[in-house]
């Protein structure tokens, strides 16, 4: 808490000079372009990762980067917080793109393959089911990638899963067909710092160096 606490204190002190006038443009209105889910996971610092500042996302962060998917009028089968994240994103900041993030090592996918009776924590194990799509796939598919440990297998492959628990939304899917919203599935590697980009083409992440971002950019630009 004290690391806290003086961080706020050097933000006053040396960063909020910098932000100044973004936070004053930004104190009645956000325009994000993107709608970006992520896992809790300290490890994993959105802003930090993809270089952005104030305004630039709307986060949307929990245990494994889940999304319960929708029934067909587009209620939540889960937490109505997700679900509420995704419609005023989408609705109401209009933004242009939905990525969802996972990443290496994550404890959530762990738990999904451990599933550990002696945790006591009914919560979080009823919230994991929203990943068990994805331990079946890997159970009955195989992995995108058998260089990695299992758990991280689990983790590239919930993140294809939860895209489409987003599009069993109504919403998402009416957006993505009119070509106004873009879906994206991305993973962090915590130890080597690079994030990937899931290619449907090559069905793997692929690394996002200049490369590919290029690439990626110019598909985003021709949609």
């Amino acid at each position: 808490m004290r690391k806290l606490i003086m961080g706020i204190v050097d933000f006053r002190e040396r960063m909020l000079p910098q932000y100044a006038d973004r936070l004053r443009e930004l104190a009645l209105t956000q325009r994000p372009d993107a709608l970006f889910i992520t896992c809790s996971d300290s490890r994993v610092v959105p802003d930090l990762l993809v270089s952005t500042h104030p305004g630039d996302l709307f986060t949307l962060r929990n245990v494994g980067n889940l999304i319960p998917p929708a029934t067909a009028d587009g209620l939540s089968t889960g937490d109505f917080s997700e679900a509420s994240a995704i419609e005023y994103s989408v609705l109401v900041l209009k933004v242009r793109n939905i990525v969802v993030c996972g990443h290496s090592e994550c404890g959530a996918m762990k738990a999904v393959l451990t599933r550990n009776p002696k945790l006591k924590a009914p919560n979080l194990d009823k919230w994991l089911c929203n990943a068990d799509a994805a331990a079946f796939r890997l159970k009955h598919a195989g992995a995108l990638n058998l260089a990695l440990k299992p758990h991280d297998q689990l983790s590239q492959l919930n993140v294809l899963i939860q895209l489409e628990h987003l599009m069993s939304y109504p919403i998402v899917r009416e957006q993505v067909a009119a070509g106004v919203l873009h879906l994206s599935g991305w993973w962090f590697d915590i130890e080597t710092g690079d994030m990937y980009a899931y290619e449907g083409e090559s069905k793997l992440f692929e690394v996002i160096d200049r490369q590919e971002a290029e690439r990626l950019v110019r598909r985003l630009d021709a949609s």
